[in-house]
């Protein structure tokens, strides 16, 4: 077969394939989806209807193009299937990590719930210390307070009983002293009488 015929055949089968062209890159996914699936399909078709029009017509360049075709197709797929398997791990690695940030995230309100719980408690105990400080501290005070009061008592006691000798023998000084004074009063009435009588009897 001429070369001219095996490039009218070729524009042909390139005329042919564009509605399925056109349809295919209205499919979403063009690198991993179904758009890719599509692409795959047509490509694998028009490489299989080059070879069996190769092989009817005795053409060993549209053969050629066939198997090139069939080649590419090949290499294409095992690219889809490539990136297909990358998605699938990168989308399990992004499902991981998210899992662990979510657990990380979890884990770091359990603990800042745990320090707020723990800071409340320790709170709560120094508020409960310091209550029990204040009591004890003003029945020590309160203690302190009745121990001095009695202690002043004693002393008091103490004292009076102390004073009580000494302002005994003031009383009995000031009762002689008393009696003294009487005494000496007694001895000058006696004496002025006994001058007026003396006086008396000069006069006579």
């Amino acid at each position: 077969m001429s070369r001219f015929t095996t490039s009218a055949l070729d524009a042909y089968l390139r005329l042919l394939r564009r509605p399925a062209d056109a349809a295919v890159g209205l499919i979403p996914g063009p690198r991993t989806g179904p758009g890719a699936a599509a692409r795959l399909t047509v490509d694998r078709f028009d490489a299989s209807l080059r070879a069996v029009l190769g092989a009817a017509l005795g053409d060993p360049e549209l053969s050629e193009q066939a198997r090139r075709r069939q080649a590419a197709t090949d290499e294409r797929e095992r690219a889809v299937k490539l990136r297909q398997d990358a998605n699938v791990a990168q989308e399990r690695s992004d499902a991981r990590l998210e899992e662990r940030h979510e657990q990380a995230s979890e884990r770091r309100e359990q603990a800042q719930s745990r320090a707020a719980s723990r800071r409340r408690q320790a709170e709560r105990s120094a508020q409960t210390r310091t209550r029990r400080a204040r009591q004890t501290a003003g029945e020590r005070l309160q203690a302190s307070r009745e121990q001095e009061k009695r202690t002043a008592e004693r002393i008091e006691t103490q004292a009076d009983r102390e004073r009580l000798p000494a302002v005994e023998e003031q009383a009995q000084a000031l009762s002689e002293r008393e009696a003294a004074l009487e005494q000496a009063d007694e001895a000058r009435r006696i004496a002025q009488a006994a001058a007026r009588v003396k006086g008396e009897r000069k006069e006579l």
